[in-house]
Parts: structure tokens; C-alpha cells; sequence
């Protein structure tokens, strides 16, 4: 709307111009002889004026619709449900502890137990060298 407006007032100024030059400052006959033409040309740009206004005001404008809004289902949720506890009373006994089973040191069952289960294992000193890097005497049993 306010570009009618300002482009109307446009028209209009543009169309006073040339009667504003033509004053009675500009006296004697010259006022005569062309005060028509200067109403011709005003009128002429008065009208110019509001074919220009008409044609910019006409232009198509952009309007927003706004969309229908879409209903969509929520996604399931997944719900961590903890276990009952589950109690059992079947264990295998424990070993029992068997006292006096131990392989005599010196004997060739103490020398194969032992050879077979370190690979350090030193036969003339009966020692095996350990992780943390001690020598340790063999004990079978």
C-alpha cells in the first residue's frame, strides 16, 4: 500500500515540475504562449505517473499458507525391565584340602611334575626362575 502512495506522489511532483517552472515570475508573453504546452505536459506526466504506479502495484505478491499440520504415531519407546533374581543352591562341594600328597623333592615324580610345569626349571638346584625374577625352589603337591 505504501508504494501506491509514494509512486502517486511521485507522479504528482512530476507532473508540477513544469507547471512550477512556468511562473508568473516569467511574465509577458512567453507565460502566454506556453502555458498550454506546460499543461499538456503535466497532465501528460500525471498520467505517465499513474500508469507506472498501477503497473509496479500490480505485481504478484507471495503469500504464506500455512500447511495442514500431519499427525504422526510416536516411536515405541523400549523399556529396560531388570531381571528377578535368580537364586541357586546346587553348587559343587568344594575339594577337599588332602594332607600328606606331596611329592617327595628329589624323586624322578618331583622331577617330571616339575620340569613339566615350568619351563625354567633348573634339575641340578631344583629351582625355576619366577615372574618376578627370583629363583624359586619347586614344591610338587
Amino acid at each position: 500500500m505504501m508504494n501506491i502512495a509514494k509512486y502517486s506522489l511521485l507522479a504528482v511532483a512530476l507532473a508540477a515540475a513544469p507547471i512550477a517552472a512556468s511562473t508568473q515570475a516569467v511574465a509577458g508573453d512567453y507565460y502566454r504562449r506556453h502555458h498550454n504546452d506546460a499543461l499538456a505536459a503535466g497532465a501528460l506526466g500525471l498520467a505517465a505517473g499513474l500508469v507506472t504506479g498501477a503497473v509496479i502495484a500490480s505485481q504478484p505478491r507471495t503469500v504464506y499458507i500455512e500447511p495442514e499440520p500431519i499427525y504422526m504415531e510416536p516411536a515405541p519407546r523400549r523399556v529396560y525391565v531388570e531381571p528377578e533374581p535368580v537364586y541357586v543352591d546346587d553348587y559343587p562341594p568344594a575339594p577337599r584340602p588332602v594332607y600328606g600328597a606331596a611329592v617327595e623333592p628329589w624323586s624322578a615324580e618331583w622331577y617330571d611334575y616339575c620340569s613339566a610345569r615350568y619351563r625354567s626349571f633348573n634339575a641340578r638346584s631344583g629351582t625355576y626362575m619366577g615372574y618376578d625374577g627370583r629363583s624359586h625352589f619347586c614344591t610338587a603337591g
